[in-house]
């Protein structure tokens, strides 16, 4: 079975065509659905989408009330998905239909998930040039071989989905998060094409934010069950640098000859550098005690072979 997961915001002018593209790209599909996300719209998508999925039996509605934002529309459809295979794409036509068949083939190759790659892409600048140096560095920090991390365009099998967990923006990630759990991760060039309704719903600002989400998945990923890892690397450096300090006051003192009261700030400095070290040390411990009491919780299995 495939499912189809749609997250829309305020997309009325564009949901026909969308549906009718849908339609004649799926006319010869035995068993498919198609999963709207309503992300509190207000300009008729949802009285469209209610009569919609009242009279189509492949069609549903998960309504939300109010905007939420991607990631829980993403993190809801794919609840909500009963297919073996997941595509998700945007309501705002720029994501074309006719490209499911290609990305299915790809994932028949041997992927768990496959990323469409906007490579000529029909959007300003301002959406453009952020968007190179986000996937420029995402590629560089996760690992992950991919051209376009945040392409509305996929294709998963339901193992990924199901055990990712997608929120705050971590949408823009999905590739990275599903290549931190080892699913084989692939991608192919997509038609994207001018939006022909409405406005972008997305500014400037989704590259800081965009950073920030990167550095979390980063961490959560490297430091969750060790995070005296890396509180502790920086606890030592602090702690050797005061210690360094203090060893220099105290040559003053005894070699040279030189009054405490000289050298005051370099004291003060170097206890405060130490005090700032044992923190960090004391922050990893804490971290390391809710980490142990946490173990066991996370998802760990892809998927369980058997004869039987």
């Amino acid at each position: 079975m495939l499912s189809i997961v749609i997250p829309v915001f305020n997309e009325r002018k564009s949901l026909p065509h969308l549906w009718k593209e849908i339609n004649h790209v799926l006319s010869d599909a035995s068993e498919w659905e198609i999963i709207f996300i309503d992300d509190g719209s207000s300009d008729g998508t949802t009285e469209y989408l209610v009569d919609l999925c009242k009279n189509n039996s492949v069609a549903k509605l998960v309504q939300f009330y109010r905007n939420f934002g991607k990631s829980a529309a993403l993190s809801e459809g794919f609840n909500h998905a009963q297919g073996d295979i997941i595509i998700t794409m945007d309501g705002d036509l720029q994501d074309d239909p006719e490209e499911i068949p290609h990305l299915i083939k790809k994932l028949e190759d041997g992927y768990d998930l496959v990323s469409g790659w906007k490579k000529t892409r029909h959007d300003p600048w301002t959406k453009t040039f952020p968007s190179k140096i986000f996937n420029i560095v995402t590629r560089l920090l996760t690992g992950v071989k991919i051209h376009d991390f945040n392409c509305g365009l996929k294709c998963y099998r339901q193992a990924v989905v199901k055990s990712l967990e997608i929120f705050g923006g971590r949408h823009r990630y999905i590739p990275a998060l599903a290549g931190q759990k080892n699913f084989r991760v692939g991608e192919i060039v997509i038609n994207h094409r001018p939006r022909k309704y409405g406005k972008t719903k997305y500014g400037g600002l989704r590259l800081f934010h965009g950073f920030f989400d990167l550095m979390t998945i980063l961490f959560l990923n490297r430091y969750t069950q060790q995070p005296l890892h890396l509180f502790g690397i920086f606890g030592l450096i602090a702690f050797i640098f005061g210690l360094v300090s203090e060893f220099v006051v105290l040559y003053y003192k005894f070699r040279i000859g030189d009054p405490f009261s000289k050298h005051i700030a370099l004291l003060i400095f170097g206890v405060m550098l130490m005090v700032i070290g044992i923190q960090f040390f004391s922050i990893g411990l804490l971290g390391e005690m809710m980490a142990r009491t946490g173990q066991g919780q996370e998802n760990r299995i892809k998927e369980i072979i058997s004869s039987s």
